[in-house]
């Protein structure tokens, strides 16, 4: 069970930062997986003031605040317009409307859960997080990096010429995943496929450009590169060696997708 000494809706980022500091406080988020730890929290962080609870769309980016609902991200027209609805078959097995009405980008992106189907998502797009005194850092650095008491106030995704697919398997439909895939075909033809629930965190592999490979070969060459590489485990949801098949199949699966819808276009 968790308790709640204090509650403070943070006024400014950095009075939410200040309070963080404090080993005892946490930041709330969406209050999801943080209800189910047993602790004991000094000072409950409120960021539900500070405005970031909006997507603004430019000409050349997305702009995610760390206080976005899951459901939010999942209706948003430009975002589904740009992935092909990649973003909304993520996150539509994610146990229901009311909890991603609940659940945050950021305490999704900031805790880097090894289930998370938003990190995955967002790990093979070109993403950045922007970090309170941290700066703008690559999703991909920031994954690997050990958690700290630094704010994330939202994440930032750069439009690119590209095509994005995603999926997952899982062993009832809103259950967490056995594992997650989700690729992007650049328009040179360079792929970058991610694989999360290993059940570790998302890892990304990039692919460069094969023209003239025919599609399913292509797809055979990534899925194989991506097998004989991807460290899984364990849990009670799937075996190791099933996780390390699954990244095969995923991946193959995503390569030959893609290439059939540039081919089409193409023609």
């Amino acid at each position: 069970m968790m308790t709640i000494r204090e509650y403070k809706r943070a006024e400014t980022l950095e009075e939410a930062w200040q309070l963080n500091q404090k080993k005892a406080n946490r930041v709330l988020g969406g209050m999801i997986w943080l209800k189910m730890e047993n602790i004991n929290v000094g000072t409950a962080i409120d960021l539900s003031g500070l405005g970031l609870d909006a997507i603004e769309e430019t000409e050349d980016s997305f702009s995610i605040g760390a206080m976005v609902t899951l459901r939010q991200l999942e209706e948003h027209p430009g975002l589904a317009a740009y992935t092909r609805g990649a973003v909304k078959e993520a996150l539509r097995h994610i146990v229901g409307v009311q909890l991603r009405n609940l659940a945050t980008v950021g305490g999704s992106i900031y805790s880097r859960f090894g289930f998370s189907d938003v990190l995955t998502l967002f790990m093979a797009m070109d993403c950045s997080v922007e970090l309170y005194k941290g700066g703008i850092v690559s999703l991909r650095e920031y994954a690997e990096r050990p958690y700290d008491r630094d704010i994330l106030v939202r994440l930032i995704v750069k439009k690119e010429n590209a095509e994005f697919f995603y999926q997952s398997v899982r062993n009832s439909q809103t259950d967490i995943p056995v594992l997650t895939c989700a690729a992007a075909r650049l328009a040179d033809g360079c792929y970058r496929i991610a694989i999360g629930a290993r059940p570790l965190k998302a890892v990304l592999y990039e692919f460069p450009a094969e023209n003239g490979v025919p599609a399913q070969e292509l797809a055979l060459k990534c899925a194989d590169a991506v097998k004989n590489d991807i460290i899984t485990d364990s849990n009670m949801r799937g075996s190791a060696e099933y996780r390390r098949h699954l990244a095969g199949v995923l991946t193959k699966r995503a390569v030959v997708e893609l290439e059939a819808r540039t081919a089409q276009e193409e023609n």
